[in-house]
């Protein structure tokens, strides 16, 4: 069994992947600076959870102290490297850029250098749709992504770019996954499913921008983490979409999603449109069933019933999360 080090460890995606790792059997050192962009409470939640399960080595840190980070790979052998740790939020961004770009960039850099200095080959980063804006639908790799709308794309974009020359340049073997609106059970609480399933529960208008017609392609959290653990065989240097792969779903046919299993209806306190956001996303995800053999197998209506039952169990203490 392996050594893996998953960046970001208590964040939504990357404690699902390590769990998947962990069930495997492998061995994963978790890395997480705990920051306060959203309610801390979460990442405790999901770190607990792995704290409990054999083969997970908790550390403390942050990709952007790279003394630090040189410490992890001097004591650890790690078979590759998960980089999930990042600033997310694309309207966040644009209050603080410098940063999204400390973390985003010149801590994706930390990364990729201590692969370079420790000989860990397999790296895969987490990149994001944002950076199809302005690109025809279903995205596909090979679109231009030259006009990212906000600091978050423009950072992801970057990212992939040095992950790239570390290939050319180091040999490294990397693979860019471009995440398209992951959403499920203990989901992070600025993006919409989470706060429209909390809102809709407690009776509280949900702010919506825009007129609900804005649509995304909704991809299941465990659908993501599988995906991302399938990435880890070599591949050289690859851009990959994982995405529901269908017709875009609007937040208005969400929003009918959880009515039906919670059984109430929303209430709707719509704000203008905000710029930096796409209008629609949709993943053309032909190129993650050539070479990873995988596609999603959890419908969006099933996910969102599977969320809001993990909302309504965990209600309780769920009902103080700031978002």
């Amino acid at each position: 069994m392996a050594t893996f080090l998953v960046t970001g460890a208590a964040g939504f995606i990357a404690s699902r992947v390590s769990e998947l790792l962990l069930a495997e059997g492998h061995t994963v050192v978790g890395l997480d600076n705990l920051n306060d962009y959203y309610d801390v409470r979460l990442k405790e939640w999901r770190l607990a959870r792995l704290r409990t399960q054999p083969g997970f080595v908790w550390q403390p840190g942050d990709i952007e102290n790279l003394p630090a980070l040189e410490r992890v790979f001097t004591a650890h052998r790690f078979e590759a490297v998960i980089n999930l740790a990042a600033r997310a939020g694309v309207r966040a961004s644009l209050a603080e850029p410098e940063l999204y770009r400390r973390t985003n960039i010149e801590g994706a850099r930390n990364v990729l250098e201590c692969q370079r200095r420790f000989g860990v080959r397999k790296h895969v980063l987490a990149s994001s749709s944002s950076l199809y804006a302005g690109c025809p639908m279903p995205f596909t790799e090979e679109s231009p992504v030259e006009a990212p709308q906000s600091p978050y794309a423009e950072t992801k974009k970057q990212a992939e770019l040095l992950a790239r020359d570390y290939h050319r340049q180091h040999g490294l073997d990397v693979t860019m996954l471009r995440y398209f609106t992951v959403f499920g059970p203990a989901g992070r609480p600025d993006m919409a499913p989470f706060r429209f399933i909390k809102w809709i529960d407690e009776g509280t208008p949900i702010t919506l921008f825009g007129d609900g017609s804005q649509a995304r392609d909704f991809t299941f959290v465990d659908d993501i983490a599988r995906g991302t653990v399938l990435a880890l065989k070599p591949l050289g240097c690859e851009v990959i979409n994982l995405g529901g792969g269908r017709n875009p779903l609007s937040l208005l046919t969400v929003i009918g999603f959880i009515e039906k299993v919670l059984g109430k209806a929303a209430k709707i306190a719509g704000q203008p449109p905000s710029t930096a956001d796409m209008k629609e996303t949709w993943a053309d995800i032909a190129k993650a069933k050539r070479l990873l053999n995988w596609s999603p197998t959890v419908p969006a209506e099933e996910g969102f019933r599977r969320t809001v039952e993990w909302h309504l169990a965990n209600r309780d203490w769920v009902r103080g999360i700031r978002v």
